[in-house]
């Protein structure tokens, strides 16, 4: 329990527990009136674990920031910023902004190679077998316990440190209140939940933002920032920085870290459910808009966030309202909090005690939902019941709901006894994982794809990590192997590099001399929906018994999402799936180049430090891109969602003024002799 906590232990049990209850009843609401209102039920195992794969673009790319925004979007962000200066914050954000860009590729792909999949692994399973899937499924299981366990562990000890709450009951709460809005609404509510948590997540960051550059007597405006930070860079040098400044890209610990950034992000983006089930539910013809825009607004969330309290929390050093911070407290990404407490006092830690929780609660609902997909679809359907039926199906997804939720408290708990923290997790994860990114992403998208070299390489990948990780950290520590001293910088590099380029390296080279020749039949075929004929008659039937118990014979055309078999088969006609892959293609990739290549390479070979008017430029892209990235994912879906949402409306109006004459009621199909 923290001593020196800003804020009374109740208020952290008032947010993990109150607010946590809050948005569970505020999402299991928003269900029942989709339910009702709408041609959608979470009652269906399709719909709860896809969205019926139907949903806009615009709420795609609000749970994409959503699902991306971790705990360590935040915290670990600040604490680069804090130990690195201005590289930091774009190293964090362009460095896990590439991935979700490039994976605009694979979800193009996976329209068209596998339009009906449930979840990646299925994939696998399907083009290359039981052994691969299986071997797989050790990749996507582990990703999705490191990312939740970085979530909990972020999560508690901000709480723990800010109130004083136990950190125990942290790790166990906050997943639990999750919990019980996912397994009510399944996917649908998950990204609804992301929207609402995106946009208050936008407003305290501006707040923060402009408190920061525009009102704070501490500091209150780029010119003083500057003068503080100038002054630190004198007083405390950042050791391989040019000058010792924090206002320099020329960081050699800072392009390190975007190094192991870079990698370990392709590990958890390409291997991670959750970012395969927003391409799953999204529709065919808008995936690659929505990853586009999805990633390119979620770079503002690190970037100014970091260039705001980390920079912040550096240039308020020796401040007396500013907590002194010890190495732990930066591994566990504690800057940010100590530098909302000293500019704002209660009211700040209040504001990043909020910000914090939704950012973890909205990701640990996309592991929730990803992790119950897998267990249900690639566990329970293809090894316990393979004949399950539909009722089954939806159950064991509940269950599993429930099940991760418990998995997320446990595996946060044995981290923290053990003294793994959020920050160590972080560059540790592309160690282990990194090994799968290439052969993933090759048996998604390339047909010549060799399956023994992609499994080898994923096995070699990860044992050539690990011995690279422990060689370089015994070699440089005299032989000491403990949590701090495989934590540096050069430790987990040599182990990331190893992982990744080991997997990628076996996978093309034996693809290329021995080229599989696949033709996606089966991918394309696997869980293909029945014929419209037969789905027409079982609908028809089913409306026919609903009107005869409710009495209610009113018919109304949904627009929430609608998405009909004519429109399906439309969206996923090859020609336009191919051009759509191409468009992510290029764009992905040259985004790919600006963000990484042309923009912080040249900055750093210059070893220019900035100026007032260099750091006021700087500050002022941050808050336009915020601005931007806000409308992207705030404002576009509710344009996008304007004819559902007044269909929901005038459903609840005639509800009130007529008993039960707004309940949507599907249109009955007419009939052709």
């Amino acid at each position: 329990m923290s001593d020196t906590a800003v804020l009374p232990q109740g208020a952290g049990y008032g947010v993990v527990i109150g607010i946590g209850l809050f948005f569970s009843a505020f999402m299991i609401g928003i269900t029942a009136l989709q339910t009702r209102y709408t041609a959608f039920s979470p009652k269906d195992s399709e719909e709860f674990s896809t969205a019926s794969r139907s949903v806009k673009p615009g709420l795609i790319a609000s749970g994409i920031v959503s699902a991306w925004t971790w705990a360590a979007t935040l915290l670990q962000s600040s604490a680069v910023a804090y130990k690195f200066g201005i590289s930091g914050p774009w190293w964090y954000g362009a460095g896990a902004t590439v991935q979700i860009l490039l994976f605009a590729m694979l979800a193009a792909k996976l329209k068209f190679n596998a339009p009906f999949a449930h979840t990646w692994l299925e994939i696998v399973g399907v083009r290359w077998g039981k052994f691969a899937h299986l071997v797989f499924m050790f990749f996507g299981f582990a990703t999705n316990i490191i990312v939740s366990s970085m979530l909990i562990l972020g999560g508690s000890a901000t709480v723990t440190d800010l109130t004083g709450m136990n950190t125990i009951a942290a790790c166990f709460l906050i997943p639990i209140g999750v919990a019980i809005y996912v397994v009510v609404g399944g996917m649908r509510s998950t990204l609804l939940c992301d929207y609402t948590h995106t946009a208050i997540l936008f407003i305290i960051i501006l707040t923060f933002t402009f408190t920061v550059y525009a009102t704070s007597p501490k500091i209150g405006s780029p010119t003083k920032m500057h003068e503080l930070l100038s002054a630190m860079s004198v007083s405390a040098p950042i050791e391989g920085n040019a000058h010792g400044s924090y206002l320099t890209m020329r960081s050699k610990n800072g392009i390190i870290f975007g190094v192991i950034n870079i990698i370990g992000n392709f590990a958890t983006v390409f291997q991670d459910q959750a970012y395969w089930q927003r391409a799953i539910a999204s529709r065919p013809a808008t995936t690659v808009k929505a990853y586009l825009l999805g990633g390119l607004a979620w770079f503002a969330i690190p970037f100014t966030f970091a260039t705001t309290l980390g920079l912040a929390a550096a240039a308020l050093r020796g401040d007396p309202d500013m907590k002194v911070l010890s190495p732990a407290d930066v591994s566990a990404g504690l800057p940010a909090a100590a530098a909302a407490a000293a500019l704002l006092g209660k009211g700040g830690a209040a504001a990043i005690l909020i910000l914090l929780f939704l950012a973890v609660t909205s990701a640990c609902s996309a592991e929730l939902i990803a992790s119950s997909s897998l267990l249900t679809y690639d566990v329970y359907v293809r090894y316990i019941n393979p004949t399950a039926n539909e009722a089954q199906v939806l159950r064991m997804g509940h269950y599993m709901v429930a099940f991760w939720a418990i998995v997320c408290g446990i595996a946060g708990t044995i981290f923290f006894y053990i003294g793994v923290s959020m920050g160590w997790l972080y560059t540790f994860m592309g160690v282990i994982l990194g090994s799968g990114v290439a052969p993933i992403a090759l048996c998604i998208t390339w047909s010549k794809a060799n399956k023994w070299g992609c499994i080898g390489g994923s096995i070699l990948g990860f044992f050539a990590g690990l011995i690279a990780w422990l060689v370089t950290t015994a070699k440089l520590n005299d032989g000491v192997i403990n949590v701090v001293t495989s934590g540096g910088d050069y430790e987990m590099l040599a182990g990331n590099l190893a992982s990744i380029l080991v997997g990628a390296v076996v996978a093309v080279v034996t693809s290329l001399i021995w080229p599989d020749n696949y033709d996606w039949e089966a991918t394309r075929n696997f869980n293909l929906p029945k014929s419209p004929s037969v789905a027409d008659s079982t609908s028809s039937e089913k409306e026919s018994i609903s009107e005869k118990k409710t009495g209610v014979v009113t018919k109304a055309a949904s627009v929430t999402d609608s998405f009909d078999a004519a429109e399906q088969e439309s969206e996923l006609d090859p020609v336009k799936l191919k051009k759509a892959f191409r468009f992510a293609s290029w764009s992905s990739i040259g985004l790919f180049v600006i963000l990484i290549l042309l923009i912080p390479l040249p900055l750093f070979g210059s070893a220019h430090v900035y100026d007032v008017k260099d750091l006021t430029a700087w500050v002022s892209v941050g808050i336009a891109w915020t601005f931007c990235s806000s409308f992207a994912v705030v404002i576009y879906p509710l344009y996008e969602s304007r004819m559902a949402l007044g269909q929901i409306m005038k459903g609840i109006v005639k509800d009130i003024f007529a008993n039960g004459s707004g309940k949507y009621v599907a249109p009955k199909k007419s009939s052709t002799a």
